[in-house]
């Protein structure tokens, strides 16, 4: 577990592919849990240790998690993201490129429980939620591209639906058309950068997750770093 910001209301981690964020039906230690055991240590708490979970990313991917360290700290964030004030930026590899170098995603989802899946429409359907997204891509290598991705809602397995839909499907997402499964069984998707007003003190927060060890990750990023922050 890495702890990337950490003050007396929040702490933001960046979550390891394959950990859950909140505990589901597996019966697996979700990250929370471990966070609990964390500050516990650190700090020597007596008793119960407070850990609220104010947003989830799916378990096969990585990058930046939100917790909170204070129920102030969990009722303000949890507001924060209710009204559409947390700004949460992704990355992800996929191997056929867009076909716009940029622009912006709008389906109706509908998510299936029985097989955890979620299901895109180009037009409204009953039942269905819109989805908006915007994207671009920032890096291209041999037989891959880096995505950049903003999020305008936050649906279930939205970037993954929504990339599959338009025929981009996340490296390594089996369930959503990718050809083959990535060697640590997660998908190419990371929650690269959140923003946000502190829920408590108000001064901007800020954060990015570090570029993955992989390869193929350091490669396309190395692509990103280079290039000059005015043709970004």
């Amino acid at each position: 577990m890495e702890v990337v910001y950490e003050d007396n209301h929040i702490i933001i981690v960046n979550k390891a592919v394959g950990e859950l964020v909140q505990g589901d039906r597996t019966g697996d230690e979700p990250l929370v849990e471990t966070l609990k055991k964390w500050i516990k240590e650190k700090y020597d708490k007596p008793g119960n240790v407070f850990c609220g979970v104010t947003h989830r990313i799916d378990r096969p991917t990585c990058g930046l998690v939100v917790f909170a360290r204070t129920s102030k700290g969990l009722t303000r964030m949890n507001e924060l993201f209710r009204r559409g004030e947390v700004s949460k930026t992704y990355w992800a590899i996929v191997g056929k490129c867009p076909a716009q170098d940029s622009g912006t995603l709008t389906h109706w989802l509908t998510p299936v429980e029985k097989n955890n899946k979620t299901y895109a429409s180009p037009t409204p359907r009953e039942g269905a939620v819109k989805a908006v997204l915007n994207y671009r891509v920032i890096a291209h290598g041999e037989r891959y591209h880096l995505l950049e991705i903003e999020l305008i809602t936050g649906r279930k397995h939205q970037i993954r639906c929504q990339l599959a839909a338009i025929g981009c499907p996340i490296k390594g997402d089996l369930k959503y058309g990718a050809p083959r499964s990535n060697p640590d069984g997660g998908i190419s998707l990371q929650s690269h950068r959140i923003c946000f007003k502190h829920p408590v003190s108000g001064k901007d927060i800020d954060v990015t997750a570090p570029v993955p060890h992989d390869a193929l990750w350091q490669a396309l990023a190395a692509q990103v770093a280079t290039v000059p922050e005015h043709d970004q």
